[in-house]
C-alpha cells in the first residue's frame, strides 16, 4: 500500500501537466466588435469599453488605444460601418486588421457584444486571424467613385426601360429596329418625338445613314404610333431620369479622372513616348468612361504594364479592376492564391476521410472577370474562344465561363507581376495543340489496354 500511494506520488508532478497552450504574441492586441450604434472595444481578451459611433466617439477610441499603447487591432468586416474606424486608426499609424466573420465564430450560447470582443481579441493575441484584403487609400477612393459610377449606369438603364415602356404603350417599335434607344440615332428620334414631330418619314431622316440604307422602310413602318399624352409624359420623364444619369455618370468620370491623374504621377516630357510598348486601341463599349488620354493614365499608373494586350480586357475594364484589386498584385503570393480570392477556383473542405468542394462565392473583381469572359465566348480567332467552346460542350455554359475567366485571371496576374507578354497564337493552333494531346492521350489509353493503335497510310498512286 505504501508503494503504491508512494508511486502515485511521484506520478502527481507527470498528471499535473497542463497540455501545449498557445503563446500570447501580443498582449496589447485590441479587439473590436463593430456596430451601426456602439462599439465594444477589448485589449488582450480583457474587459471591454464602449464607444459611441459618432465622429466624437471613434476619436476617443483612437486616443484610450494609443494611451494602452495598442499596436494592433482586430475587427470584422461588418456591413460598411467599419469604414470610418479604420480610417482614423489608420491615419494613427495602428496596424488594422480586417477579419472574416466567419474566422471568429464565437461558442454557442456566448454570442454577445461584449464576449464577441473579447474573444476577437484574444485570438488576435494568440495571433490566430489573418486580414482580408483592404486597399491604400488611392485604391479605395478609386473604388468608391467607380461603384458609384456602376450605380448610376444601373439606375440609368431602368429608365431607359422605362422609355421603351412608353413607346410601346403608343406603338412606336423603334427599338425594335434600331439596335439600341440611347445611341445617336435614337436619341434623336425620341427627342424629336418629344419636340411634336409625328410623321414618320421625317422622324425616319434624323437615323444616320447607314441605318436607312439598311433598315428605311421598317424604321418608318415602326413610327407610325398612336400619340396618347400620358404615355407622352412618362416618355418625357424617362428621358429626363436617363439625361440625370448621364450627367452623374459624367461627374464621376471627373473624379475618376482625378484620383487616376494623381495615382500616375507626373506625365513624360513633350516628345518622349509613355512607358511600355504601344497597343492597338479596342473599340470602347456603351459604358466607357470619358477621360481624354485614359490609356496613357492607366500605363503610367501601372508602371509601363497594358494588360488591355489580353484578350477581352479594355480600358474600361480595366479601370474597374484597378479599383477592385489595386496596382499591387504581390499581396497574394501565387495565382492560385489570386484566383481563389476572387471566387474562380473551387472551395475544399475536408473532415478525415470526406473531403467535398464548396462555392467561394464571386466577388466584384470575379464578376468583372467573368463579364471578360463571356465576351471571349463572342470570338471566333482567338484560343481562349475554343477553350470556352469545348467546354461548353463537355461541362456547361457555366463552368466554361469560370473556367475562361480564371485563365484570364491568371494571365492578368502574370503580367501584373512578373510582366509576362501575352502573345494570341490563334484558333487553328489552339485546335492543333488540342489535336496532338487527344492523340498523346489516346496512344497512352491504348498502351494501357495492351492495344495497338495503327496510323492510317496515306493512299498509293493510282498505276
Amino acid at each position: 500500500m505504501a508503494r503504491t500511494q508512494t508511486a502515485m506520488k511521484k506520478m502527481n508532478p507527470i498528471q499535473k501537466n497542463e497540455g501545449p497552450s498557445l503563446p500570447v504574441l501580443d498582449p496589447r492586441a485590441a479587439g473590436v466588435d463593430v456596430g451601426s450604434e456602439k462599439m465594444f472595444v477589448s485589449i488582450g481578451g480583457g474587459p471591454p469599453r464602449v464607444f459611441e459611433t459618432f465622429t466624437r466617439g471613434l476619436h476617443a477610441l483612437k486616443d484610450w488605444l494609443v494611451e494602452e499603447g495598442v499596436r494592433t487591432v482586430a475587427m470584422e468586416a461588418t456591413g460598411v460601418y467599419w469604414l470610418p474606424l479604420y480610417g482614423i486608426l489608420e491615419a494613427a499609424q495602428i496596424r488594422v486588421l480586417v477579419v472574416n466573420g466567419a474566422h471568429v465564430r464565437n461558442l454557442p450560447g456566448r454570442k454577445t457584444d461584449t464576449a464577441d470582443c473579447q474573444w476577437i481579441a484574444t485570438l488576435h493575441a494568440h495571433g490566430m486571424l489573418r486580414s482580408g484584403f483592404v486597399p491604400e487609400a488611392d485604391i479605395r477612393r478609386l473604388r468608391d467613385y467607380q461603384r458609384l459610377r456602376d450605380d448610376h449606369i444601373e439606375m440609368a438603364a431602368a429608365h431607359v426601360q422605362h422609355m421603351q415602356k412608353a413607346l410601346e404603350r403608343m406603338n412606336v417599335k423603334v427599338h425594335d429596329v434600331l439596335s439600341q434607344i440611347t445611341g445617336v440615332s435614337g436619341q434623336r428620334v425620341v427627342r424629336a418625338i418629344l419636340g411634336g414631330e409625328r410623321d414618320p418619314e421625317r422622324l425616319a431622316d434624323l437615323c444616320d445613314v447607314q441605318v436607312l440604307r439598311r433598315k428605311r422602310e421598317p424604321l418608318v413602318e415602326s413610327l407610325r404610333g398612336t400619340w396618347v399624352p400620358e404615355h407622352l409624359f412618362a416618355l418625357r420623364q424617362a428621358v429626363a431620369a436617363w439625361d440625370f444619369y448621364q450627367g452623374q455618370i459624367q461627374e464621376c468620370d471627373q473624379q475618376i479622372e482625378a484620383v487616376l491623374r494623381a495615382m500616375a504621377g507626373t506625365p513624360p516630357p513633350e516628345g518622349e513616348p509613355p512607358p511600355g510598348k504601344p497597343t492597338a486601341s479596342k473599340k470602347a463599349g456603351v459604358n466607357a468612361h470619358h477621360i481624354e488620354g485614359l490609356k496613357d493614365l492607366l500605363v503610367r499608373t501601372l508602371g509601363g504594364k497594358d494588360p488591355t494586350v489580353l484578350p477581352s480586357l479594355t480600358h474600361y475594364t480595366l479601370t474597374q479592376l484597378i479599383a477592385e484589386v489595386g496596382t499591387d498584385l504581390s499581396r497574394w503570393p501565387t495565382e492560385k492564391h489570386f484566383t481563389a480570392w476572387l471566387g474562380l477556383a473551387p472551395g475544399c473542405r475536408q473532415s478525415g476521410k470526406s473531403r467535398r468542394r464548396e462555392s467561394r462565392g464571386l466577388g466584384k473583381a470575379g464578376r468583372i472577370f467573368c463579364i471578360a469572359a463571356r465576351s471571349i465566348a463572342r470570338s471566333t480567332h482567338l484560343a481562349l474562344g475554343g477553350f470556352y467552346r469545348r467546354l461548353r460542350a463537355l461541362r456547361g455554359g457555366q463552368v466554361a465561363v469560370m473556367a475562361t475567366a480564371r485563365k484570364v485571371a491568371v494571365l492578368f496576374y502574370r503580367l501584373m507581376t512578373r510582366g509576362l507578354a501575352y502573345a494570341e497564337v490563334g484558333i487553328q493552333c489552339y485546335e492543333e495543340q488540342y489535336r496532338k494531346q487527344q492523340i498523346r492521350k489516346t496512344l497512352r489509353a491504348a498502351k494501357r489496354l495492351g492495344l495497338t493503335v495503327l496510323q492510317p497510310h496515306s493512299p498509293q498512286p493510282a498505276g
